[in-house]
């Protein structure tokens, strides 16, 4: 079985400004790193689509779709929701990092290929119901687990969010929802504020959120004792049919966003875990998308050997 990968220069065009982190150089240096190292060969190649309106509206509410189309009307700015600068084009390709994330799941469950990587900007794990905030437009994981829901008739989806940021809006989305479980591994007190580990859901979602604040200066030793502790108990209750991974990889060592300390064969490890756990319950089926990283080298490298991973899985 094949690993897929999303991975086109067009995601380049989103231009949320100068100087700003979240730039289109990212996927430029991904595309270099991975084209250098063969990887990019080796993959199955993805293809590209837009999300629909109606697919946007699984995760997100009529209203705050009707801001994103509203104001990002071909010109530049933020949007009014938050601290979410936008381009010319960013709408377009904010459909097409959302869209490019269900091409991957169709994939994997069609089983064309075993996993995914997608490489797509904006990020989107900040972006809750009604708000777009912290770089991202629209919520690319959750969209994809609801997709993977209701076009594919799949109970129970697992998102594995291990950016050095903790994803609210994945976790507000999902909050009262227990075929979606929700597991973050992040720094706190760090942005947005969120993540504490008494958020655990509520309602039918009682006990579907789990989350692992992390001081300053932690690590893999920290990191997967919470992934072979907590989460794996958690999993063989909730035996997910999907795996998501939220990969944002400013929890490396070196990132200018964060301060974790996660080196690239720690990405491995962790992939690892995760790909033995769709194993167990998913018929391997794992889907991976970009969320954070922002050392441009540190991030090609640390996607590269988490593609790696996944093609050994």
């Amino acid at each position: 079985m094949k690993t897929g990968l999303l991975l086109d220069r067009s995601f380049t065009d989103h231009d949320p400004g100068a100087h700003h982190p979240e730039a289109p150089g990212r996927i430029e240096a991904i595309i270099e790193e991975l084209t250098r190292s063969g990887l990019s060969e080796s993959c199955v190649a993805l293809p590209q689509r837009a999300v629909t309106d109606d697919e946007v509206l699984l995760a997100h509410t009529d209203g705050y779709l009707k801001t994103v189309l509203r104001e990002i009307d071909g010109s530049s700015g933020q949007l009014s929701t938050g601290d979410t600068n936008f381009g010319p084009h960013s709408l377009e390709v904010a459909r097409h990092a959302a869209g490019g994330l269900l091409g991957a799941v169709d994939g994997v469950i069609s089983g064309e290929i075993q996993n995914a990587f997608c490489a797509v900007r904006p990020p989107g794990h900040h972006a809750t119901p009604d708000r777009g905030m912290g770089f991202c437009i629209f919520n690319n994981a959750a969209i994809a687990a609801r997709y993977a829901q209701q076009k594919h008739g799949l109970e129970r989806v697992v998102i594995m969010d291990w950016d050095v940021h903790h994803g609210n809006g994945t976790q507000d989305i999902f909050y009262e929802d227990g075929s979606v479980f929700y597991f973050s591994t992040h720094q706190s007190p760090w942005y947005p504020g969120t993540g504490a580990k008494d958020e655990t859901g509520r309602g039918q979602g009682r006990n579907t959120t789990l989350n692992t604040p992390l001081p300053s200066g932690s690590g893999i030793a920290e990191i997967e004792a919470a992934f072979r502790g907590p989460f794996t108990k958690k999993m063989k209750e909730f035996k997910p049919d999907l795996v998501i991974i939220s990969a944002g990889f400013d929890s490396r060592l070196g990132d200018p966003l964060g301060q974790l300390t996660l080196t690239d064969d720690d990405f491995v490890k962790l992939t690892g875990i995760l790909s033995d756990m769709a194993g167990e319950f998913a018929e391997g089926r794992l889907v991976s998308v970009l969320e954070g990283g922002y050392n441009q080298s540190g991030l090609a490298l640390a996607v590269r050997h988490h593609l790696q991973a996944l093609q050994s899985a």
